[in-house]
Formats: C-alpha cells, sequence, structure tokens
C-alpha cells in the first residue's frame, strides 16, 4: 500500500529510536496514564517487535502514540495517538474502500480503514474518541474519521468527529466527500502485548 513500509521490522537502532521517543513523551504527559511505570511498558514492547512496528508506522505518519491505560483482565497497553490535529499523513482520506471506489473524480490515495490496517491499528469506536478527548484539547483544527456502524454505512454515511468551541462534536456525512483537512483518529487497538491483534477498530494499539 502507498506511503507504508513494506517490511514490518525495525532494525535495533531504529527500536531504541522509538523506545526513546515514546519514554520521553510518556514521562511528559503522566496525566494520560498515572499509575502506569514505563518499565513496564517498555518490557512488553520489546518481546513484541511487530508492536514496535505499528507504533513506528504511526510516529512516521506524524502521529504522537502513547500509552492511555491498562487492560487487567488481559495484560495489554493501550495505545492512542495523542496528536493535537489528525496527523499530516493520514489526512485527505475517505472512510473506507466502498467510499474510494465510488469517487469519480478528485480521488485520494487511500482510504482509512484499510490504511489503519495496514498498520496494524484500527480506528477508534466514538466512544473511545470521547474518552481521547477527555485527556486534552485535539482535533481543534481537523477531523477525524471514527469506526461507523454498519446501519450508517448502509445508508452511504459514516462518523467523523472533532473540537470546536471547547465543545467535542459528532458528525455524520456521504462517506464519498472528502473533506481535505480529515483524517484517521489512530487507536493503536490493533496492538496488544498478550494475544493477537483486538477486534477492528481505529487510532489506537494495544500491547
Amino acid at each position: 500500500m502507498k506511503g507504508l513500509r513494506t517490511k514490518k521490522e525495525l532494525s535495533p537502532e531504529q527500536r531504541e529510536e522509538l523506545l526513546r521517543v515514546l519514554k520521553a513523551r510518556f514521562e511528559k504527559n503522566m496525566n494520560r496514564h498515572e499509575g502506569l511505570e514505563w518499565a513496564q511498558v517498555k518490557a512488553k514492547l520489546q518481546a513484541h517487535h511487530e508492536k514496535l512496528w505499528s507504533l513506528s508506522e504511526m510516529e512516521r505518519t506524524g502521529g504522537e502514540p502513547d500509552v492511555v491505560g491498562y487492560d487487567k483482565k488481559t495484560g495489554e497497553y493501550i495505545f492512542y495517538d495523542c496528536s493535537a490535529e489528525s496527523p499530516k499523513g493520514r489526512r485527505s482520506v475517505c472512510y473506507d474502500r466502498e467510499a474510494l471506489d465510488s469517487r469519480k473524480e478528485h480521488k485520494p490515495k487511500n482510504n482509512a480503514i484499510e490504511m489503519a490496517a495496514a498498520m496494524g491499528i484500527e480506528l477508534l469506536t466514538e466512544e473511545q474518541y470521547r474518552e481521547l478527548q477527555k485527556l486534552g484539547n485535539f482535533d481543534t483544527k481537523t477531523s477525524s474519521w471514527v469506526k461507523t456502524h454498519s446501519d450508517i454505512r448502509k445508508l452511504g454515511g459514516a462518523l467523523f468527529c472533532d473540537r470546536r468551541l471547547r465543545h467535542y462534536f459528532r458528525v455524520s456525512q456521504r462517506c464519498g466527500i472528502l473533506l481535505c483537512r480529515q483524517g484517521v483518529p489512530w487507536l493503536a487497538k490493533g496492538l496488544n502485548l498478550d494475544c493477537e491483534f483486538f477486534q477492528p477498530l481505529a487510532q489506537s494499539c494495544c500491547f
């Protein structure tokens, strides 16, 4: 897929650099993961190089993945993309393949669902996007696609969210209509460290 690296593995040097970046972000934003320790997160990441690759893809496309939670039942650390605005490397895309194929002109190069899958991550649900907004002010200038229920997709629509005037907004629109500032909310929700990838979702990762 265009814009994505095909070899899903980082060199030792790349892994160390990525861990350095993640650690610095983790320590700078402790409000996002109170009670969690970087040493434990790092140990999980070092045991799952394929998950590091997915986080690297999030970084490479302009994202800022960070730990936002820990699931005690599964032993997974959950990463959301905490970039202030939708990452530049994931903007101007349709919601899914169906929407992309339906466009007759001015077609974008990609769609959110397939981009996320290729990176090993998933789209955020609306509920997860709400949780993200509790951690800070995100998408004050951009908008992000979120996972859309099949009933809405059957009608040709898709959901995107953003934050305007200090409030969170959720909007449904024809998913083939492209907003130039629209991006993908990345929940590294496909990154679990103790099991295979979570159920399909969007701007998140679990380890």
